[in-house]
């Protein structure tokens, strides 16, 4: 079962509010879900809190590297706690899914995602859970400008709806009433 969520954004002000934060922004939506706001500590290049999610303890993991290095404070939380990649869920933005779609899936490619990039080179193993918050393509200009750049006004006042449905998605997963091999599990907001 999971035991660490790691949450992939980009360090700064300056990326806050961007679709690349998607791990962030959820991170922050879980917790308020949660009701509690744990004490946070800064180790592994990040930081880090325990809190409750389904009854179950869960270590949430925000690297404070960019997205390109965030698999070292994965890797470091990962060996510091003994936890294997199969206990990972990594939380992240990706284009390969259209806007308000979020899918839970085990392994897999990793589509050019430098973010899971770095996990996989850091832990040696792509059998990891991902909970993917998709952000579509853009229809003009470059994929990392438009990571890189803020969700529409209209997008932004779905995200709330989009993190809540991915919460449900992970609170099915942690009480088994989605198990593994039933992955991958989706819901789209349209």
């Amino acid at each position: 079962m999971v035991k660490l969520i790691a949450l992939l954004g980009n360090k700064g002000t300056l990326y806050r509010s961007t679709r690349h934060n998607c791990g962030w922004l959820f991170g922050e939506a879980l917790i308020d879900h949660a009701g509690a706001a744990p004490p946070w500590q800064e180790k592994f290049h990040g930081s880090w809190c325990k809190l409750t999610v389904s009854g179950l303890p869960i270590i949430l993991l925000k690297p404070m590297l960019f997205m390109n290095e965030s698999g070292r404070s994965i890797g470091e939380a990962c060996r510091y706690f003994n936890i294997s990649p199969e206990e990972i869920l990594v939380v992240h933005d990706d284009v390969e899914l259209s806007f308000g779609t979020v899918k839970l899936q085990f392994g897999g490619g990793l589509a050019g995602h430098k973010g899971l990039k770095s996990t996989v080179d850091q832990i040696g193993s792509d059998r990891f859970h991902r909970l993917r918050i998709g952000i579509g393509r853009p229809t003009h200009g470059d994929v990392a400008s438009f990571v890189l750049s803020r969700f529409s006004a209209e997008q932004e006042m779905k995200l709330p709806l989009i993190m809540l449905r991915g919460i449900g998605i992970l609170e099915s997963f942690l009480s088994e009433k989605c198990r593994p091999e039933l992955l991958p599990m989706q819901e789209n907001i349209p």
